[in-house]
């Protein structure tokens, strides 16, 4: 059960930016209402598990997490109709190389920078994947750039996040707090960047919204929580490697979005680097007998 736990959290994830981009609608306003759907489910959970409201100290810990995942949803969204799903999702794999490097230096862990050398793999893969895309693709520099904002503000989300929980946030009571404090920073970017666009999602939007809301805001999170307590984490990071490929195999078929040959070699180099990466990060932070 544990590995089809893990991978319906990775479907659920390689399918949400290319529905993003099939609603036809601007990416902020699908961040919008996708909090606030996340917003409702996470306060039904809570209210249904009769767990305590909030204190002071929870709000604070989880709030700076929540502000920054807000900004993160809105910038992906919008970078998602700005470049083509392959740009997107390999750039953004390359987070572990940023955020595992960062996190031994914010929780003042000794840094091991050993397997810094695999990211050399995956550099060379993304470079294939963004130099020789279709020439009529849907890239551009302005979705790219994006995209390596994104990947700056979850690496800041995901020291955040780790300080929260372990300080004793669970999951539950972390994203209850989590999506309203996004709201903080989704609502405002909305509202400057499309007005009175947010009120006017056609259906196809509003279904893709709560959809997200759905399969990334709950399912996703529920399902790799499951995994963590039956498979090794070894299991679930090379499982994970396969979410980008998967999200330009959706992509092909939902948007009719070409790759090219040099750019499927570019993905296997990409995939191989990080799962290399993240298992010796791993193995080198594991105690010593």
């Amino acid at each position: 059960m544990g590995v089809v736990a893990i991978a319906a959290a990775i479907v659920s994830f390689a399918l949400s930016t290319p529905i993003v981009k099939w609603s036809g609608e601007p990416g902020v306003v699908i961040a919008f209402w996708r909090m606030w759907f996340a917003l409702g489910l996470w306060w039904v959970v809570m209210v249904a598990t009769r767990r305590p409201f909030p204190d002071a100290r929870t709000w604070k810990l989880v709030a700076p997490a929540g502000l920054l995942f807000g900004l993160n949803i809105s910038t992906l969204f919008t970078a998602v109709t700005r470049t083509s799903i392959a740009h997107l999702e390999f750039i953004s794999s390359l987070t572990p190389l940023v955020a595992v490097p960062a996190s031994a230096l914010l929780f003042k862990e000794r840094p091991d920078f050993a397997p810094m050398k695999f990211g050399v793999i995956s550099l060379v893969g993304v470079a294939l994947v963004l130099f020789f895309g279709p020439s009529s693709g849907t890239s551009s520099l302005s979705g790219d750039l994006l995209v390596l904002l994104v990947v700056g503000i979850w690496t800041c989300y995901l020291m955040f996040t780790k300080r929260a929980r372990a300080r004793g946030v669970d999951t539950v009571t972390f994203m209850a707090c989590m999506v309203p404090a996004g709201l903080l920073t989704t609502v405002p970017m909305a509202v400057v960047l499309e007005g009175d666009q947010i009120f006017s999602l056609q259906p196809r939007g509003w279904m893709v919204a709560a959809l997200l809301a759905v399969l990334t805001g709950m399912v996703a999170h529920g399902c790799i929580a499951f995994a963590q307590q039956h498979l090794p984490i070894q299991t679930i990071t090379v499982m994970q490697t396969a979410q980008p490929a998967l999200a330009v195999l959706f992509a092909f078929f939902l948007l009719s979005e070409q790759v090219r040959w040099p750019q499927v070699i570019g993905m296997a180099l990409v995939t191989i680097g990080i799962t290399l990466f993240t298992l010796a990060s791993q193995r080198n932070r594991s105690p010593r007998p």
